[in-house]
């Protein structure tokens, strides 16, 4: 099944982070980047584990990474994944593997090769997916967790809002480009964000391969979107997220989230009364985590996850 079709890019580890490359079940070569993973600090506090969503990478998790890493009164190792077709890692021969099940054995060999048991998740979009099949396949690795505007319920709007971007971005011809583009397209749901800050949106997005600004996925990994019915509603994952909810458990939602109702939102509050719901006001799908104050939200959540245990 392993193969790697990426060609030629140009990719420069981020400063603060260590590549940490290791092999899927069926041989295919996947990667992590790892933050603070030497640092005698941070060995006291739990690990935080961040999965992006479709399309993504690691790139998306670089800002709050250094933030939680470098945090001078509590340091905190950061490993974030990329899946197969995606940023680092190899793409698969056969596209119909790009699931969520696949993603989620993957998470787990990737921990396993980087000695992680048990850490908090930060799960954007298809990131807080796998955790939902996390919590029914090996529940004990979470030890708390942070739904970044997804939830049981995925709304048919705003998939066919993702479908339809992801089939038509056209193919920017330098950054200055990339970021117009993505200001054209995601202006509306993002308010807060500056010219600086779509600057940095492209670059988490887009990658330089062959002279060219291309996003960094493999192109088959859409097949799956062609065939989803946006006719019929999409299956929801109640029972799931309610064995997520035996654990600390965080929700954020973009103000302007198409993906995210706010009525699912209070749904899952009134399921698992303990957890903790918080609109991020300017944001759309899904909330850009090193921005709006939500570092210092994800810190005071963690902080509170270490005290709990430790009594």
């Amino acid at each position: 099944m392993a193969d790697d079709k990426r060609g030629t890019a140009a990719i420069k580890t981020p400063a603060g982070c260590e590549d940490v490359f290791f092999s899927a079940s069926d041989g295919l070569r996947l990667h992590a980047a790892d933050y603070g993973r030497h640092d005698l600090a941070t060995r006291d506090r739990l690990p935080v584990v961040c999965l992006p969503g479709l399309t993504r990478n690691t790139r998306d998790f670089h800002d709050l990474a250094l933030l939680l890493s470098r945090d001078e009164a509590a340091p905190r190792r950061v490993v974030s994944f990329d899946y197969r077709g995606r940023g680092q890692s190899g793409w698969d021969k056969d596209p119909a593997r790009y699931t969520i099940l696949v993603e989620a054995e993957d998470v787990l060999a990737g921990m396993a090769a980087l000695g992680l048991e048990h850490a908090i998740f930060v799960g954007t979009s298809r990131g807080g997916l796998i955790m939902h099949v996390l919590a029914a396949m090996r529940p004990g690795v979470m030890a708390a967790g942070v739904l970044n505007d997804i939830g049981p319920v995925i709304e048919g709007a705003g998939l066919v809002q993702i479908k339809a971007y992801l089939s038509r971005t056209p193919t920017p011809r330098s950054w200055a480009e990339a970021a117009e583009i993505l200001a054209d397209a995601h202006s509306k749901s993002f308010s807060t964000l500056t010219p600086k800050d779509w600057e940095d949106f492209a670059r988490a997005i887009f990658i330089e391969k062959n002279g060219k600004l291309v996003p960094d996925y493999d192109p088959s990994l859409l097949q799956g979107l062609k065939g989803v019915d946006l006719s019929t509603p999409v299956p929801t994952l109640w029972p799931q997220f309610e064995g997520l909810g035996v654990m600390p458990l965080m929700a954020l939602r973009g103000e302007h989230s198409t993906l995210l109702s706010a009525q699912t939102l209070i749904e899952m509050k009134r399921r698992v009364p303990s957890l903790q719901t918080v609109t991020i006001p300017g944001h759309g799908h899904a909330p850009i985590l090193h921005l709006s104050g939500i570092p210092a939200m994800l810190k005071k959540f963690f902080a509170a996850v270490d005290k709990q245990r430790r009594h």
